[in-house]
């Protein structure tokens, strides 16, 4: 029986959302959420979160919001009518999204790759292989970035030829290629889904699972041979998703409240709270912060009018 576009997007949705604390049962169709958007502000050197918009406002699944290096706007993930996962941009002065890819394929993860020029994305192949496939940011060709590393299901990238990857399987792994070789190695295991470069430094920061609990930890490369690794904090409860703000601040979300960790705040295991992410948002969960520190994106349930 041959494989149609449609289940071809659930079947990537069911693997993708695979998470840390623990795997989940693939759901019969993806879950409606949006992605906010909301304006942060430092005040004497206290982090302000603004009021937030619903930036794409529709019924259906819209998801994985990564910034632009211009912070003029955000790729995403949308599966609209079609059941296709597709690549959109948001730009945020006019408030528009524009379809970047409209393929056989479903497209997830859209990510930024250094330089500019283009993007990196999971793509699902009509095999239903999930590989790391490069777009240019104008249109045009798409092509392979690791041949025979899969199944990818999340990554960030750490340098121009280096990238974290969350590999699916029992359990999920960190692997670290090289697109120079085409190789990766495996770092860590029972990891969760959101993967970020680590400011100031080659590595990455990952959630990892040590027995009943979740910490934020972060991998760095001190040279070709050399790693160290170092915990930074327990996650907020049932999260795996956080960002790096342009001063290397840690934010996280639970419910609809964000939190900055900081080694200064001695309650809450040093997760302080900025503010509230609502009212028109609730069951917040991946977040993304633009380069120059001016906004934050995360995806959430709209609450219903």
């Amino acid at each position: 029986m041959g494989v149609t576009r449609a289940s071809l997007s659930l079947l990537a949705f069911g693997l993708l959302a695979a998470a840390v604390p623990r795997p989940v049962a693939a759901q019969s169709t993806p879950p409606g959420t949006d992605i906010f958007i909301a304006p942060l502000t430092s005040r004497a050197g206290v982090l302000v979160v603004g009021p937030a918009r619903n930036a794409t406002a529709r019924a259906g699944y819209d998801n994985q919001p990564a910034f632009l290096p211009d912070g003029s706007g955000f790729l995403y993930t949308s599966i609209r009518e079609d059941a296709q996962a597709d690549v959109y941009r948001y730009d945020i002065r006019t408030g528009t999204s524009t379809r970047i890819t409209s393929t056989p394929e479903s497209e997830y993860s859209p990510t930024p790759m250094p330089g500019g020029a283009a993007f990196s994305a999971v793509r699902v192949e009509r095999d239903s292989t999930q590989r790391l496939w490069r777009f240019p940011i104008g249109g045009g060709t798409p092509t392979l970035v690791l041949e025979d590393v899969k199944p990818v299901g999340y990554h960030t990238w750490i340098d121009e030829s280096t990238l974290g990857l969350f590999v699916l399987g029992e359990p999920a792994t960190l692997q670290v290629a090289n697109t120079r070789t085409g190789t990766a190695t495996r770092e860590a295991q029972d990891i969760g889904r959101g993967l970020q470069p680590t400011p100031g430094g080659r590595g990455v920061t990952y959630a990892k699972r040590a027995g009943d609990t979740v910490y934020v930890e972060e991998l760095r490369f001190i040279d070709e041979r050399t790693t160290s690794r170092r915990r930074l904090a327990r996650t907020l409860r049932g999260q795996d998703f956080f960002a790096y703000t342009p001063q290397g601040e840690l934010l996280a979300a639970s419910g609809t409240t964000l939190y900055r960790w900081s080694l200064s705040c001695q309650e809450n295991d040093g997760w302080e709270r900025i503010g509230d992410l609502g009212p028109g948002a609730r069951n917040v969960t991946r977040l993304a912060v633009s380069p120059d520190g001016r906004w934050v994106a995360f995806v959430a349930e709209p609450v219903p009018r």
